[in-house]
């Protein structure tokens, strides 16, 4: 089967520290991929190498069978990679339906139109969809400012979602959530449609084990392992990457 997303002996060097040493790294079209490991393991930094505000020091990305290794953020964002960070990024004055029209805006229209007229009115038909299947609905005309910690993340997702990705980059969603929370999380994540790949970085091993068909082990910038949920949790070396390490 052919990589969506394809890194090749990605090698990140921050003066004699190694953060990533020779990954490599494939997302299949609509693969949950998870990334875990311990504390300073390499993971945000594969992802900012995938997202593009990351130049390797040595590797290539390819995605969809393009190389994209040179593309800054914006370009890969284009073409159908979209992360999201540790902490939820939204327009806190603005509504959660101006949230995703913003963010859906510029897939929907050229850059010299502006909402309300034309494709404007697209954008914020699809944010209706978007914010019923993130469970938003209710707050829909919230400033996002006033939406709890949990329900930011869920708009992200759904602002994210709003571009209409292939891949979507997740950086530690369950950050800063409560059990409650995570549990929702995971049912929203879950609810993912399969058009989308997913390649999560989280500490939260049982939303791992419950979303993800793959994940890679990483522990000091190299790859430890990697396979399905049930090989994870029965390996010798993984058991061994989080005892030497801090999870």
């Amino acid at each position: 089967m052919t990589c969506l997303l394809d890194a090749e002996e990605v090698t990140v060097r921050y003066g004699s520290l190694a953060a990533l040493d020779g990954v490599d790294l494939c997302v299949h079209d609509g693969q949950r991929h998870a990334l875990i490991g311990p504390n300073g393991a390499g993971k945000s930094t594969l992802l900012n190498v995938i997202g593009g505000s990351t130049r390797p020091r040595h590797g290539t990305v390819r995605f969809a069978g393009r190389d994209v290794s040179r593309l800054g953020p914006a370009a890969r964002a284009r073409l159908g990679i979209n992360r999201i960070h540790q902490r939820p990024a939204v327009f806190s004055t603005l509504t959660a339906t101006e949230n995703i029209v913003v963010a859906a805006l510029p897939r929907t229209i050229r850059r010299r139109r502006w909402w309300p007229g034309g494709s404007g009115r697209l954008a914020r038909q699809r944010a209706g969809p978007l914010l019923e299947r993130m469970g938003l609905t209710e707050v829909a005309a919230v400033p996002a400012g006033h939406l709890a910690h949990g329900q930011r993340r869920q708009l992200e997702i759904a602002m994210a979602l709003a571009g209409r990705p292939r891949l979507l980059l997740l950086d530690e969603p369950a950050s800063g959530l409560s059990a409650t929370e995570v549990g929702r999380l995971a049912e929203l994540l879950a609810g993912l449609p399969r058009e989308v790949a997913v390649l999560l970085v989280e500490h939260h091993l049982d939303l791992v084990y419950a979303l993800c068909d793959t994940v890679t082990v990483l522990r000091d910038g190299r790859t430890v392992a990697a396979g399905t949920p049930d090989e994870i949790r029965t390996s010798p070396q993984v058991r061994r990457a989080y005892a030497e390490g801090v999870s």
